[in-house]
C-alpha cells in the first residue's frame, strides 16, 4: 500500500510537471499521460452508468437457448437494462455473448447490478446463474438558490452551484429553464452578444469543493405584465439545467425541480415608476412616471395626496381626484418635483386614499435620485 501511494505521488508530480497539461487542472487535462481510474466504485447522480457483459463458454461442450438478463436494482425499482430478451440458439466452446447497456442514473443510494444467465447443456439440463455487482450513487453538486423580486416586477435568481465531488469537473452549461410566464436574460458574461465572455474565464473547470455564483434575470412575457394579479400570485419560476464533464470526458447532467420564490406582498395597491433620472439639478423640476396598479378583488376610488419632505417638493395640484381603477387595472400618472439638497435624496411623500372604504395607502423612499449642482461650489 505505501509503495502504491508513492508511486501515485510522483505520477502527480509529473502529471504537474507535463508541459501539455493546463497548471492548476492537471488532473483534467489528459496531456500525454492517459489516467485511468484508479478503482470502480462509485458513480455521481445524472451520469451514465455503461456496463459491458461477456458471457463466456468455458467448456467443451456446446449450450443452447441462452438467455441473458442484466437488471438494475436500486432502493425504488428494479429496471431491465438488457438490449434483447430473446434467447440465443446456441453457444459454441470459447465463445462468447457480449451486450453493452447503459442507464442515466437518476437516484442517489446504493444500485445493484443484477446478471442473470440461464441456459441449457447438450443433455437438456436447464441451468442457471447470477452475479451481483454493487455500486454506489452519490451527489455531485450542492445547489442552493436566491430569489430577489424586483419593484418592476422582474425576478432575479442567484444559483450557487458546489463541486462536492474529489475531481473537478468542467461546467458545460449552466442554464435557467423559465415557466411559461416569463422570459430570462443571463448575467454571467462580462460583455452583452453572443461573444460574451464568462465571468468566469475561458477554462470553464470547478475544482473540488469549490462553488460559482450564476445570476439570472427573469421578466414577465407582454401578455402578463399588464396582469398584475397574476403576475403577483406566480411562485413558480423555472427550473436549473446543469451539463457536465469529468477528467475523463464522461457526460453528467441534472435538472432541478421547479423553483418556487416567496411571492411578493404588494397589499390592495402597488406604486411603482416607470421613468425616474439617475441624477438631476439643484432646485430645478424634473419629472417621474409614477405606475399605481389595483392588486386588491374590489374597485377603487382615489384620490393623490402630495406631501412635501425637507429635501423633496411637489409641484402640483395635491388632493386631485384620480378617478376609479378597477380590479387588475392600473394608470400611468406623470408628476413633477424638485429637490433642495444636494446629495442622494429618497423621494416620498406620496398618499393614495380610496374613498369607498376611507382608507389612506402612504408611500415613502419610493426611489431615489442624485441631486447635483449645476454651477462651481462657491455659487452653491
Amino acid at each position: 500500500k505505501t509503495l502504491l501511494c508513492q508511486n501515485w505521488d510522483l505520477f502527480a508530480q509529473l502529471m504537474r510537471e507535463d508541459p501539455s497539461t493546463i497548471k492548476g487542472a492537471e488532473a483534467l487535462m489528459l496531456g500525454e499521460m492517459l489516467t485511468l481510474p484508479q478503482n470502480f466504485g462509485n458513480i455521481f447522480l445524472g451520469e451514465t452508468f455503461s456496463s459491458y457483459i461477456s458471457v463466456h463458454n468455458d467448456s467443451n461442450q456446446v449450450v443452447k437457448d441462452i438467455l441473458v438478463k442484466a437488471d438494475l436494482q436500486t432502493s425504488s425499482q428494479r429496471l431491465n437494462l438488457s438490449a434483447s430478451n430473446s434467447a440465443v440458439g446456441e453457444l459454441k466452446p470459447e465463445c462468447c455473448i457480449d451486450d453493452v447497456i447503459h442507464h442515466e442514473v437518476k437516484e442517489i443510494g446504493t444500485h445493484i447490478l443484477v446478471c442473470a444467465v440461464s441456459y441449457t447443456t447438450q443433455y437438456g439440463e436447464k441451468l442457471y446463474f447470477r452475479k451481483f455487482f454493487k455500486f454506489q450513487v452519490l451527489k455531485p453538486l450542492d445547489v442552493k438558490t436566491k430569489f430577489y423580486n424586483a419593484e418592476t416586477d422582474e425576478v432575479f435568481l442567484e444559483a450557487q452551484i458546489q463541486n462536492i465531488t474529489t475531481s473537478a469537473m468542467f461546467m458545460e452549461k449552466v442554464s435557467l429553464e423559465p415557466s411559461m410566464m416569463y422570459n430570462v436574460t443571463e448575467l454571467n458574461t462580462v460583455t452583452s452578444g453572443e461573444d460574451g465572455e464568462s465571468t468566469f474565464g475561458k477554462m470553464s473547470y470547478l475544482q473540488p469543493m469549490d462553488t460559482r455564483q450564476y445570476l439570472y434575470c427573469l421578466k414577465p412575457k407582454p401578455e402578463y405584465a399588464e396582469k398584475a394579479g397574476v403576475i403577483k400570485g406566480v411562485t413558480v419560476i423555472g427550473k436549473l439545467d446543469i451539463v457536465w464533464k469529468t477528467n475523463l470526458g464522461e457526460r453528467g447532467r441534472l435538472q432541478t425541480s421547479q423553483l418556487q420564490r416567496m411571492a411578493p406582498g404588494y397589499g390592495d395597491i402597488r406604486l411603482s415608476l416607470e421613468m425616474i433620472p439617475d441624477t438631476v439639478n439643484l432646485e430645478e423640476p424634473f419629472d417621474i412616471i409614477c405606475k399605481i396598479t389595483n392588486c386588491s378583488e374590489r374597485t377603487m376610488d382615489l384620490v393623490l395626496e402630495m406631501c412635501n419632505t425637507r429635501s423633496i417638493h411637489w409641484c402640483g395640484v395635491s388632493g386631485r381626484q384620480l378617478g376609479k381603477l378597477s380590479p387588475g387595472a392600473f394608470l400611468s400618472l406623470p408628476l413633477i418635483l424638485l429637490s433642495s439638497v444636494q446629495g442622494l435624496q429618497s423621494i416620498s411623500g406620496l398618499r393614495l386614499t380610496d374613498t369607498f372604504l376611507k382608507r389612506t395607502y402612504e408611500y415613502d423612499d419610493i426611489a431615489q435620485v442624485c441631486v447635483v449642482c449645476p454651477y462651481t461650489n462657491n455659487e452653491c
